[in-house]
């Protein structure tokens, strides 16, 4: 092969591969931004027993595959929003769906890419429903995949012969060919961080004509299992314990299914050639055959599972609680808004421990990008954020008394508020490494000194703030108090600190632009203390209490109650109509 066509040749088959990882990347995204909200329901519904939770992976992994189905359970641990235990079958169906899905891209559709383009990019830009854009944009990316698959076995075809030697070392019927097919494979997936793009290649060199027989893909089809778990545990870095416990649960898994490959390779391969004459349909029937039988080997050994990843991967401190966000109290309104404060109350246990992670690269002045754990707990808010918003929708579908109805207002913009506080605590790290990369105060002692004092002063305000979020321990209006007061003492050492950097700077003691990088940080922190504030108002409002008589009182519908007798012969009393509306309310 001339250089130049070798050069053609592999940009062809590299920009065949970008569409096809873009398109997946497009319909992933559009079927998650289609299942919005009701996604987080869905999946604590779907993982109260494990067959249900196989099932909903499965469904999860076909239409989002494997990797963006781990990483976003890896992500949903992390939050406190699924349990351990839970999230195994979880792992064990994403692998599971992937295969049905890459099922579905063994059928010879390329014919159809360029009609799902057209039809998915043209109602993408013209449809006025957010739900239809979604699923638009997921056939785009259906389409787009299908034309990169094309794209890539219309480069290849002409070159099969001078590539087939360099496929040769890929043999499923010696252990050599075994163990180097798998290991290329792995390499290549963990790469692309993509089993769906490995076995998509794999039907490209199949189609092709480059890989002939069932005995050539198996190892790759193994390999590209060992890789896919490499997205999870990328996404585990920075996370707490039971997400990294979450990430190896995955491994494990796609090595014992790896391993049940090798040890039974002759008879997979036998069964496997009798499903189909196409090679192809074969690969996809090994690929699924493979994950199907791992997965109904090992589902019934969940909770021992997680019993050895804890031992596997022990904690060096106590487990974070999870979510308090329990849909079985919906009925019992009371109980429901107790678990949103209580949940207000891990969510500033996490931005406390991005705050001290924040502080620590602060201290470190050799320290040039921001901890890992700062960008996990940024996730894990955001996702909480938008679980508690959903949870109090729900509730809001349940007869409520007039002081729940408030209160459950309250707490959404608490919701909201505690969201800001992390956005804000993320600039103050944005200006610190803007500052470090132009070197703007590496050596002047005395301005780190002020930053920390910041540091210091704002983290009065937070700790504050979470006290008043103790349900157990705390009177609201005196917590709220509290955070006011700590407030107040921040705002005044806030001004004297900038007073003091605009004089050197005014001085010319201190530069222009390091200055310029304080005073945003020392503006992200006071919008990070105003809204603790904020939150300490919400707190003082009249009707913000909660009465523990209420406590496990099981709420009955709000139509049941108000419905009248056909001939009153007087009007009912409060009590008597509406047993849930406090007097005075």
């Amino acid at each position: 092969m001339a250089t130049g066509d070798a050069f053609f040749l592999a940009f062809t088959v590299l920009g065949g591969l970008g569409l096809f990882l873009f398109g997946m990347q497009v319909m992933t995204a559009g079927l998650r931004d289609a299942a919005g909200d009701r996604l987080r329901l869905v999946i604590y519904r779907g993982t109260r027993a494990p067959w249900a939770g196989l099932g909903l992976g499965t469904a999860l992994g076909f239409s989002m595959h494997s990797s963006a189905t781990t990483v976003m359970t890896v992500g949903f641990i992390n939050a406190g929003l699924l349990g351990l235990a839970a999230s195994i079958p979880l792992f064990m169906g994403a692998n599971l769906g992937t295969t049905l899905s890459m099922q579905l891209i063994s059928f010879k559709l390329t014919d159809y890419a360029l009609a799902a383009v057209a039809v998915g990019a043209l109602t993408a830009l013209a449809a006025p429903s957010t739900l239809v854009r979604s699923v638009a944009r997921s056939v785009l990316g259906f389409g787009l995949l299908f034309l990169g698959m094309d794209v890539m076995s219309g480069a290849i075809a002409p070159h099969r012969e001078e590539l087939t030697p360099w496929l040769a070392f890929a043999d499923g019927t010696t252990w050599r060919g075994m163990v180097l097919g798998t290991l290329a494979a792995w390499l290549f997936t963990a790469v692309v961080q993509s089993s769906g793009a490995t076995i998509g290649m794999t039907f490209v060199l199949i189609s092709a004509g480059a890989l002939t027989s069932l005995t050539q893909v198996y190892p790759i089809v193994l390999g590209a299992h060992l890789g896919t778990t490499t997205t999870a545990l990328l996404a585990c870095l920075g996370t707490n314990v039971e997400a990294k416990r979450g990430a190896v649960a995955n491994l494990l898994f796609n090595v014992a299914n790896v391993a049940l490959g090798l040890l039974a390779a002759p008879l997979f391969i036998a069964l496997v050639q009798l499903t189909s004459d196409d090679v192809v349909r074969q690969t996809a029937n090994l690929h699924t055959a493979l994950m199907l039988v791992a997965a109904l080997v090992f589902l019934p050994f969940t909770a021992p599972i997680a019993g050895l990843l804890r031992r596997l991967v022990p904690s060096k401190g106590p487990v974070a609680p999870v979510s308090f966000l329990d849909p079985t109290v919906l009925d019992r309104p009371e109980n429901a808004l107790t678990a949103v404060i209580r949940e207000h109350g891990r969510t500033l246990d996490i931005l406390m421990s991005s705050f001290m992670a924040a502080r620590g690269f602060a201290e470190d002045p050799k320290a040039r990008r921001r901890p890992r754990l700062l960008v996990t707990n940024e996730q894990a808010v955001n996702e909480i954020r938008d679980a508690t918003h959903a949870y109090l929708d729900r509730l809001t579908h349940r007869y409520l008394s007039r002081r729940q109805r408030l209160l459950a207002q309250y707490l959404s913009n608490i919701t909201a508020d505690l969201e800001r506080v992390g956005d804000h605590l993320q600039h103050v790290v944005d200006g610190i490494e803007s500052q470090r990369q132009r070197a703007a105060y590496a050596d002047d002692a005395e301005l780190q000194k002020a930053l920390l004092a910041l540091f210091d002063h704002a983290r009065a305000v937070l700790a504050a703030t979470r006290r008043s979020l103790d349900v157990d321990a705390a009177a609201f209006p005196d917590a709220a108090t509290e955070i006011e007061a700590a407030h107040a003492r921040f705002v005044a050492a806030s001004q004297s600190i900038r007073q003091n950097v605009n004089d050197r700077v005014a001085e010319h003691d201190l530069s222009a632009i390091a200055g310029l990088f304080f005073g945003r940080q020392a503006r992200a922190f006071e919008h990070l203390g105003r809204h603790c504030f904020i939150i300490a108002q919400e707190q003082q409002q009249p009707l913000f209490a909660l009465k523990p008589a209420k406590f496990d009182r099981f709420e009955p519908p709000a139509a049941a109650k108000r419905r009248p007798r056909r001939k009153p012969k007087r009007r009912p009393s409060p009590e008597r109509a509406s047993p849930n509306v406090e007097k005075g309310e």
